[in-house]
């Protein structure tokens, strides 16, 4: 089974390239499962076609869903949750504080995407094609088993004697009730979640962008995050570009057809700036482009059009790039950032770091990207260039 992720900011155009993902799968004979997390779904109205929080047949091979969140806590976690709100006021809580308190971080994230895996699995989907809330609140399964089983532990040993005398109450009293006997399965089964998210046989994740500032920092931000925790990026999708923008795909891009319009021809060459600076910042994922379309991209006819236009006769299920794009390991006391970087003539390395932004240039060659926060706080002393990888070297202050 492959699982794709498509996240990036909001209106980049996420929901579009998932459906057209989607089709063209389920075009190529592979029984697809294309389904929204984000509350605000947009999924069916780019299908156009209704849909509920159950698959829903669209085309050969197409199935898809828009998953209520709320009903998926609430069914999941709604028992527990409120044993834990209760537990909470007794130990002097508030009930707000305590209702508050009671909603483990993240629960929602975890709620939907163990949901599509179990839909995956019984439903025999060989593909599952994921519209992702917007970065921000995707982020958040970073932490994911991590902070999920610390919040556990927490709540364990906070209340530890109320937990043992109220639930061993509750055992003889509801056996069939038990709110607190899913949680241990619970923690479980997001463990196996994250290994399925985070294997690149199985997973991938792919970041939609426009060739806008803004956009392309949240893109980094998110590039360097996955690659932190060892989430397989395998693409970079870029919608919306100006027609007569060229690249060699290297970082150099022009304008080879100007537009006579003085107004696009400002918005060709801004464009321009920006597509040639996520060739760099994103190297060495692969880089697919569409283009600005005269028409609403709602329906099935558009939606495959668009993914002609991104993937051409490729198939969208291949897993395109493996390895990382980023990455930091550790050499004593010192992290050192790894950087694949295109064949640039060796020059001196030249770094500049303001707050979480780093600089590098290497002669004509450079870089901008954000840095994660355990490097946000160091400072860089030193880089070498070999053999196709910047490395650069953050030891701790003082």
């Amino acid at each position: 089974m492959r699982i794709i992720l498509y996240l990036g900011k909001g209106g980049v155009g996420k929901t579009t390239v998932a459906a057209a993902t989607a089709l063209r799968s389920a075009a190529l004979g592979h029984r697809t499962l294309v389904v929204s997390t984000d509350i605000a779904h947009s999924l069916a109205d780019s299908l156009d076609h209704p849909l509920g929080s159950e698959p829903v047949a669209v085309a050969p091979n197409l199935f898809a869903q828009e998953i209520n969140v709320l009903d998926e806590v609430r069914e999941h976690w709604g028992k527990l949750q409120g044993y834990m709100g209760n537990l909470l006021r007794k130990q002097g809580m508030s009930r707000a504080i305590a209702e508050e308190m009671a909603i483990i971080p993240g629960m929602e994230e975890i709620v939907s995407l163990l949901h599509i895996h179990r839909s995956a699995m019984e439903g025999h989907f060989d593909r599952v094609i994921v519209d992702a809330a917007p970065t921000g609140e995707t982020m958040r399964l970073l932490t994911l088993p991590e902070s999920f089983q610390w919040y556990v532990d927490r709540f364990y040993n906070w209340g530890d004697t109320a937990v043992r005398l109220t639930g061993g109450l509750l055992r003889r009293l509801m056996p069939d009730k038990d709110p607190l006997r899913g949680l241990p399965q619970l923690v479980e089964d997001v463990k196996l979640l994250q290994g399925i998210l985070s294997d690149p046989s199985i997973s991938s994740y792919r970041l939609v962008l426009n060739p806008e500032k803004m956009v392309i920092k949240e893109a980094a931000r998110a590039l360097t995050y996955l690659s932190l925790f060892g989430y397989p990026v395998d693409a970079a999708v870029v919608n919306r570009v100006l027609p007569g923008i060229l690249s060699d795909g290297q970082g150099n891009v022009r304008v080879a057809q100007p537009s006579d319009d003085p107004y696009l021809y400002s918005l060709q060459q801004t464009q321009a700036r920006y597509l040639a600076e996520i060739e760099r910042d994103f190297y060495p994922l692969p880089i697919f482009r569409s283009g600005w379309t005269s028409g609403e991209m709602v329906g099935l006819e558009p939606l495959h059009q668009l993914a002609l236009d991104l993937f051409g006769e490729r198939d969208p299920g291949e897993i395109f790039f493996t390895g990382q794009a980023q990455e930091v390991v550790e050499e004593g006391e010192d992290y050192v950032l790894k950087l694949p970087l295109p064949h640039v003539e060796l020059h001196k390395v030249k770094l500049t770091k303001r707050g979480d932004e780093l600089f590098v240039a290497i002669g004509n060659f450079k870089r901008e990207m954000l840095l994660p926060a355990v490097l946000a706080q160091r400072d860089a002393a030193e880089a070498v260039f070999a053999q196709g990888v910047l490395k650069i070297r953050f030891p701790p202050k003082g």
